[in-house]
């Protein structure tokens, strides 16, 4: 089948090269002809691990193809999907539909019979309704479907999500339209991948509902977390306690400095925002974004606290910017408010990280960090160490050259990647999230080969 992708961001590019893997002739459009020249060429715009092999096997064949001319790109397609972005509007939280509408207006204008118009961009409740009018009134006489099928794309394993996913979402009010989708995704009816068509309205809805829901789950383990580190209590053993609940499940119980990205913050203020106009109080959501927002300003302070209650003059070590690892997405991410936070408050933050340093210097919130081409640059001389992301290669860390770097052995762990135990047996102060201090003079036993030994661990403070 034909498919036209209206917009190469994450999105787009990643539907648009997963689907023309499937056999799909796929041709992704863009009006950013520098955008469309490189991406032509093989230069991904975006950190996604696998999406640069993707795209240059599938151009190699003739499945996937560049341009900026729409026209061409619609004439003949099956259908032609949405994908462009829908930011948070400025001054009142809702999604920005500019560039839907106007991707709207557009493919309408150059659009050949019959057309199945399908929204991936993620859209408030009724955009399809606004769509169709949009259609309709430039173009009166045309026939034509309109379809949400929402993305459920995990930056860093974006790839992995869209062809191995939970579920397909398709919202289509005709039997001509289902069918077009079934088509689509028929690589995933083999695989018995369970695909749910909904009415178009429930599709939109059921995207920032999961949205919802998972913040919801951040949310909440922060907040047990916060009550572990009071009451002597581990949050990893509560969460996994919690977590083998089959009603519960395990995912998105791991506390930490709260959720960020290109999806949970400005969904969750969407969907408030849509309720809100509803006539529908939404006190769960509206909670999950007051916590997390105070989560993540509130952190910086708590890492002055281990500090000792200033950082003035203190060289800082931050390892990990993007808001999870494996992507280089800066949206949102909590290294923003810590880094700013820090800087302002006297301190010289030296930064590091794998992919998302690029981004992270367009931001003015980093003006005044000092960027640093590894983790052991970025330690040195610090007087504390604070690991934000947890990327692999912070999972591994020398902690004897660690220690040996540090001016102050002082390790704090927003992530919890290291246990209490480990870092003591090297030497370093460690403060972590939700789990309960070792109290200096304890001893751990350590294996080697068949004999063990003892040894002191240093007194610890534990968040």
């Amino acid at each position: 089948m034909k498919i036209a992708m209206v917009g190469t961001g994450y999105v787009g590019l990643v539907s648009g090269a997963c689907f023309a893997d499937f056999g799909h002739h796929v041709t992704c459009v863009d009006t950013d002809e520098v955008k469309i020249e490189r991406l032509s060429r093989g230069q991904i715009p975006i950190y996604e691990p696998g999406l640069d092999v993707l795209v240059a096997g599938n151009v190699a064949v003739g499945r996937l193809a560049f341009t900026t001319d729409l026209a061409a790109a619609v004439r003949g397609a099956d259908a032609v999907f949405i994908a462009v972005g829908t930011p948070s509007r400025r001054g009142d939280g809702h999604a920005d539909l500019s560039y839907v509408t106007a991707a709207a207006e557009a493919i309408a204008a150059c659009a050949e019979e019959p057309l199945l118009l399908v929204t991936k961009s993620t859209v408030p409740v009724g955009t399809g309704d606004e769509i169709e009018a949009i259609v309709h009134r430039v173009r009166p006489d045309l026939d034509f479907d309109v379809a949400s099928n929402p993305e459920f794309l995990r930056e860093g394993s974006a790839i992995d999500d869209f062809k191995r996913p939970d579920r397909v979402v398709i919202g289509a009010e005709s039997e001509r339209a289902r069918e077009v989708m079934r088509l689509l995704y028929r690589p995933l009816f083999l695989n018995e991948t369970p695909i749910v068509f909904t009415s178009r309205r429930t599709a939109e809805l059921t995207k920032y509902a999961a949205n919802a829901f998972l913040a919801t789950k951040v949310a909440f383990i922060n907040e047990i977390a916060d009550i572990c580190e009071r009451t002597g209590a581990n949050v990893q053993d509560v969460a996994r306690g919690i977590g083998l609940d089959r009603r519960i499940g395990g995912k998105f119980l791991h506390a930490g400095p709260g959720f960020g990205g290109s999806c949970f913050p400005k969904d969750t203020l969407a969907l408030v925002r849509t309720a809100d106009e509803a006539g529908v109080p939404t006190r769960i959501v509206t909670a999950v974004i007051e916590s997390n927002t105070a989560r993540k300003k509130g952190l910086a302070d708590r890492i002055i606290e281990a500090c000792g209650g200033s950082v003035a003059g203190c060289r800082l070590a931050v390892l990990g910017l993007s808001f999870k690892p494996n992507t280089d997405d800066m949206r949102d991410a909590p290294s923003i408010d810590i880094v700013e936070t820090l800087t302002r408050a006297g301190a010289q933050v030296a930064v590091y990280d794998p992919v998302a340093m690029p981004e992270a210097r367009k931001l003015p919130e980093f003006r005044r960090a000092v960027w640093t081409g590894g983790s052991y640059q970025a330690i040195e001389g610090a007087s504390a160490l604070v690991i934000v992301t947890e990327w692999d290669e912070f999972r591994a860390l020398d902690l004897d050259e660690v220690r040996r770097l540090m001016a102050r052995p002082l390790v704090i762990d927003l992530r919890n990647i290291y246990t209490p135990e480990e870092m003591l047996r090297s030497g370093l102060g460690y403060v972590s999230i939700g789990r309960p201090p070792v109290p200096a003079g304890q001893t751990v036993t350590a294996s080697t080969g068949d004999q063990s030994q003892s040894e002191p661990l240093a007194a610890n403070v534990s968040r």
